[in-house]
């Protein structure tokens, strides 16, 4: 048993918000928080022109991803099964689908598309998805576009539904380039930015004598 003093542990996870009026539609908890995360920010540089100066100019934000494996085990609630009916009847069925139907379009806007069609529509509209947030902390919560999606299922009960998957996610972070200033996404991008600013203006910085300079050359 945990004791009482121990810290609450934060779980990371994602959440679908309303794009225009930015209302929150779902919360999707990460059972277990994944041990490591991979970032890789690719700088978003001009293109050289002949101009000396051009090569430090920057287009935008850089180009982030992110890359985590989640894990969904069902053993401990199986273990009371009359506190978790529903794992109980169809296994982590419901928490698959939750992440998955993240990628999907709405079926009742996929049933319209169709309807419009029929009736000689010239042009549909794609189906616009929630915008969806990745929050792995207070001090980071980003606009996010799944650009990859893989599950592992590992086991499963007598019904063969699963009890035990992990979930491998690529995530593209959405910048005021992708969205604009105007957007609440455009917003929220703009406040995670302006937080890594003020963090890195407050930590510690070094000295030419660490580097082992005297001067610059």
């Amino acid at each position: 048993m945990s004791s009482p003093l121990s810290p609450r542990l934060l779980r990371g996870g994602l959440i679908l918000i309303d794009p225009s009026s930015g209302a929150v539609q779902r919360v999707i908890s990460l059972q277990y928080n994944p041990e490591t995360l991979s970032r890789t920010l690719q700088p978003q540089a001009t293109e050289q022109s002949g101009t000396f100066s051009e090569a430090l100019r920057l287009k935008g934000p850089p180009t982030e991803t992110i890359k985590l494996d989640a894990e969904i085990d069902a053993t401990d609630q199986l273990e009371v099964p009359d506190q978790h009916p529903a794992v109980l009847a169809s296994g982590i069925h419901g928490q698959l689908a939750a992440l998955e139907t993240i990628v999907y379009p709405d079926s009742g806007a996929l049933i319209r598309n169709n309807l419009l069609a029929s009736l000689g529509t010239l042009e549909i509209a794609p189906t616009v998805a929630p915008l969806t947030l990745f929050v792995w902390s207070r001090e980071r919560v980003v606009p996010v576009r799944i650009t990859e999606f893989s599950i592992t299922e590992e086991a499963f009960d007598a019904s063969l539904n699963p009890i035990r998957a992990k979930v491998s996610l690529g995530l593209r972070v959405l910048h005021v380039g992708d969205l604009g200033f105007g957007d609440k996404g455009g917003h929220l991008y703009m406040v995670y930015q302006q937080r890594k600013e003020r963090m890195a203006a407050g930590a510690a910085t070094g000295s030419l004598s660490a580097v082992g300079l005297a001067s610059l050359p």
